[in-house]
C-alpha cells in the first residue's frame, strides 16, 4: 500500500483539468482571486481574502506539508487555460488510513461549470485506488449551504454535526461532518460520479 508521500510533486488530470503542488510561486496566480473576489472565503475557517490573508493562508498550507499533515493542490482548469482556486488533502492519518479533503474553492468563473465534479473524482481515484485509504473525511459550516449540496452531490454521507467545535470570523461555528468509505467508493460513489461528469459534459 502506497503512503502518501509529502516529498513528491504529484500530478493529477484528466481531459478537463490538472491538479499539480501549490508552491509560494503561485502567490500571484492567486492574489486575483483574493483581491477581486473577496466573498469567496464567506465560510472559511482561515480565509484568503486580501493579500496579507492569502500569505497567511499560503504559509500555513505550506507550514502542514512540512509536518506532513497536508498537500495542498493548485487547480488548473484546461477548457479555459486558466488557474481556477486550490484544494488541499489535509489531516492526513497514516496510523488510521484516513484524510481530511477540503479548503477547496474556485473563482466565481469556474463555479457550476463541472469543475468541482472532475476535481474531486481526481482527488478520491487517488485517496482511494492508489493510497488504499479507508476514509475520506470533509467538514463544512453547517450554514454553508452550497458546500454541503456539492459534497451530497459527489456522494458523501452525512455523518452528523458537531456543534461549536472551532472559531469562525464570526465566533464559533457548528460543523457539518460528511464522508466517503473505501468500500463505498468502488461499490458505486465512483460510477455514480463519472455518470454526473458525463452528463454534464
Amino acid at each position: 500500500m502506497q503512503k502518501l508521500n509529502f516529498n513528491k510533486e504529484y500530478i493529477l488530470e484528466n481531459d478537463v483539468m490538472k491538479l499539480r503542488l501549490l508552491t509560494i510561486d503561485d502567490f500571484d496566480i492567486l492574489s486575483q482571486f483574493s483581491v477581486n473576489e473577496p466573498t469567496l472565503w464567506t465560510y472559511s475557517l482561515l480565509p484568503a481574502n486580501g493579500l496579507d490573508n492569502l500569505k497567511t493562508y499560503m504559509n500555513a498550507a505550506f507550514k502542514d506539508k512540512e509536518a506532513k499533515k497536508s498537500y495542498p493542490f493548485i487547480v488548473f482548469d484546461k477548457r479555459t487555460g486558466k488557474y481556477a482556486g486550490t484544494t488541499r488533502f489535509y489531516d492526513y492519518q497514516e496510523f488510521h488510513n484516513t484524510v481530511q479533503l477540503g479548503y477547496t474553492w474556485y473563482g466565481k468563473d469556474f463555479q457550476r461549470t463541472g469543475l468541482n465534479k472532475n476535481c474531486k473524482l481526481l482527488l478520491l481515484q487517488f485517496a482511494f485506488e492508489t493510497l488504499n485509504l479507508d476514509r475520506v473525511e470533509f467538514r463544512a459550516d453547517a450554514n454553508n449551504e452550497r458546500s454541503i449540496a456539492a459534497m451530497k452531490s459527489i456522494g458523501c454521507i452525512v455523518e452528523g454535526i458537531l456543534r461549536s467545535n472551532c472559531k469562525s470570523a464570526n465566533g464559533r461555528r457548528d460543523s457539518i461532518i460528511l464522508s466517503i468509505l473505501n468500500d463505498e467508493w468502488f461499490a458505486n460513489v465512483k460510477e455514480n460520479l463519472l455518470n454526473k461528469i458525463e452528463i454534464s459534459n
